[in-house]
Formats: C-alpha cells, structure tokens, sequence
C-alpha cells in the first residue's frame, strides 16, 4: 500500500504550486488506479489547515474547496484513512528512542508509526526528514 504526506496533497490541490502538475497527476493514477492506498489522518488534518491559512497562501483555498478536496480523495475506492491502533503507543515510543525524534520531527514520526503499522511498503513524501525512519520507503513522486 501507498501512503500520501501532507506536501504532496498540498500541491496536488494547489495550481499555484510549481509542483502541482506533477503530484496531481500521481495522486490521480493512484486514487483511481484501483489499488489500496492511503492518507493518516494527521496529514488530512494538516492539509486542511495549511491549504486554508491565509498566512500561507494568497489567497488561502476556501473551506468549501479544501474540504471537497478530501471528499474527493477520500471517495477513491481504494483510499483507507491510517488512524491508530491498539499498541499505536509502544511504536511510536520505540521509534522516538530509537530516533532520538524530538520537537516538531514528532509530527513526522507520528505519521511514520500509522504507515508502519498499517502495512504500508511506500510513503510518498517530499520531506526528507523521514529518511531517519526505518521500514517503509519514502518516494518523491513529483522528481
């Protein structure tokens, strides 16, 4: 299974991203491909706040467009939302130990520990900070 971060969402929604062709063209073959594949919630959640931020983007997506945004992706199919699980806790303690993960790389090892335990084998992600996390490959899609 494939697992989307939160970047790639980002520029898939947003036409003003220099990236935008690329991911929307991914995300498209992947949501309608037939395959499993998933988004954790952490990334929707954030997604949603950072596309509608006006301090981020001018202007910001409006409610309405990002939340038909995950409508549409969360219809595909093939999508499954990564939530934790019984036992979510002990992974990701283990992976913070073993990672010496601190401060906002957290948040990137939270996501890391639901695609884990989730069986996912590819997170597509142009973050490189989840290169210090071991079990599931990281993919740039839009390079």
């Amino acid at each position: 299974m494939i697992a989307v971060d939160t970047n790639i969402l980002i520029y898939a929604h947003r036409a003003d991203s220099p990236w935008h062709r690329q991911a929307e063209r991914k995300l498209r073959e992947l949501a309608e491909g037939g395959q499993r594949w998933a988004i954790p919630w952490p990334c929707l959640h954030e997604f949603l706040a950072i596309v509608t931020h006006p301090r981020v983007f001018q202007p910001p997506s409006t409610l309405a467009q990002a939340l038909a945004q995950v409508d549409a992706w969360t219809a595909s199919p093939g999508f499954e939302a990564l939530a934790e699980r019984q036992g979510y806790w002990a992974r990701l303690r283990e992976t913070l130990a073993k990672t010496q993960t601190v401060g906002p790389r957290v948040h990137d090892a939270r996501v890391f520990t639901l695609c884990a335990e989730s069986g996912v084998r590819e997170l597509w992600s142009a973050d490189r900070d989840f290169n210090r996390f071991r079990g599931v490959r990281i993919v740039n899609p839009v390079v």
